[in-house]
C-alpha cells in the first residue's frame, strides 16, 4: 500500500495573501504609521487653515504675481508640491525599503523563510500591505483637501470633480510604482533608505532639469504627466520641461509606469529568492 503524498507547498497566491493579512495589521500600528499620519495630516492642515482665512478675511488669501489663488488653482498646487513632489515618493522610500529590511532588523526574518512558503511571496504580500496602507490613508486626506480647497474663491466643487478622481488614481498609480522600485532597492542593497533619499532628492529632480534620456529613468518623469493640474510656473522644473518639450504621454506615461512597477517587483522577488540573509549579532 502506497503512502498518502506529502502536501505541496501553498501556492503562490495564496501565500502572499496570508503574509498580507499579517502584515497590514501590524504596518498600520507600527511606528512609522505616526509618520504617515502627520505627512497626511499635514496637507489637510493647511487647507484647513487657508479655508479659515478665506472664511474670516478675503483679502489675506494667498497670492502669485498679485493675483489672488482661486480654490482650484490651490488646490492644483498641493496636489503638486505637497503630494506628487513629496508625500507619494516619501512614503515610497521609507515604506518601500523596509519590507524586508525591518524583518531583518527585527530578526524575524528567519521565521518568515522557515515556513514553506516562496520567498517572493513573503515579499509581495508585504507590498500589497504597503499599498493597502497608504493608498486607504493618502486618498482620503486628498479627497478632504478638495472640499476644503475647492470652495474658495466662489469655485464649484461639481466642476472639478473629474480632476479629483484623475488626481487619485494618479497618486494610487504613484504609490505602486515608488513602492516597488524601492521595495528592489530594500531587497538588494545595504542601506536602502540613504539610497532611496538620494534617488528621490537628489537623482531625479537633477535628471529632470536636463534633456536627453535620464529622465526615463525616474518615475517622477512618468507620474508628472499624469497630473491633471497645469505645472506651477514658478518651478525651474516646470519652464525647462515646457522648454524641451520633454513631456510624455498620459498613454505612454501609464504603461512605463505599469512595466517599470511590474519589472521591479519581480527582480525584488529574484533578489529576495537568492540572498542569504545574515542576522549580525
Amino acid at each position: 500500500m502506497t503512502s498518502p503524498s506529502a502536501p505541496g507547498p501553498p501556492r503562490f497566491l495564496a501565500s502572499s495573501a496570508r503574509i498580507f493579512d499579517l502584515s497590514l495589521g501590524q504596518m498600520l500600528w507600527s511606528r512609522r504609521s505616526v509618520f504617515l499620519a502627520m505627512l497626511v495630516g499635514g496637507p489637510v492642515a493647511i487647507a484647513a487653515m487657508v479655508r479659515l482665512t478665506a472664511t474670516l478675511h478675503l483679502a489675506a488669501l494667498p497670492r502669485i504675481n498679485g493675483m489672488r489663488i482661486g480654490g482650484p488653482a490651490l488646490f492644483g498646487m498641493m496636489i503638486w508640491l505637497l503630494y506628487i513632489r513629496f508625500i507619494v515618493p516619501v512614503l515610497g522610500v521609507f515604506y518601500g525599503t523596509s519590507l524586508i529590511a525591518d524583518e531583518i532588523e527585527d530578526r524575524t526574518i528567519t521565521y518568515l523563510f522557515a515556513r514553506p512558503i516562496p520567498r517572493s511571496s513573503v515579499l509581495l504580500g508585504k507590498y500589497l500591505s504597503y499599498l493597502a496602507c497608504t493608498i486607504l490613508l493618502v486618498l482620503p486626506s486628498v479627497v478632504i483637501v478638495y472640499f476644503l480647497a475647492v470652495p474658495i474663491g466662489g469655485a464649484g466643487i461639481g466642476t472639478e470633480f473629474p480632476s479629483l478622481l484623475a488626481d487619485l488614481g494618479m497618486l494610487a498609480v504613484g504609490l505602486a510604482s515608488y513602492g516597488a522600485v524601492f521595495a528592489l532597492v530594500g531587497a538588494s542593497l545595504k542601506r536602502p533608505l540613504v539610497i532611496g533619499l538620494v534617488f528621490i532628492f537628489g537623482w531625479e529632480p537633477g535628471v529632470l532639469l536636463f534633456p536627453g534620456y535620464l529622465k526615463r529613468a525616474t518615475v517622477a518623469y512618468y507620474l508628472q504627466a499624469l497630473v491633471p493640474h497645469a505645472m506651477p510656473q514658478d518651478s525651474a522644473v516646470s519652464v525647462l520641461m515646457q522648454i524641451f518639450h520633454e513631456i510624455p504621454s498620459v498613454t505612454s506615461s501609464l504603461l512605463c509606469l505599469m512595466v517599470i512597477t511590474l519589472m521591479t517587483l519581480w527582480l525584488a522577488g529574484r533578489a529576495v529568492e537568492a540572498r542569504e540573509y545574515v542576522l549580525e549579532q
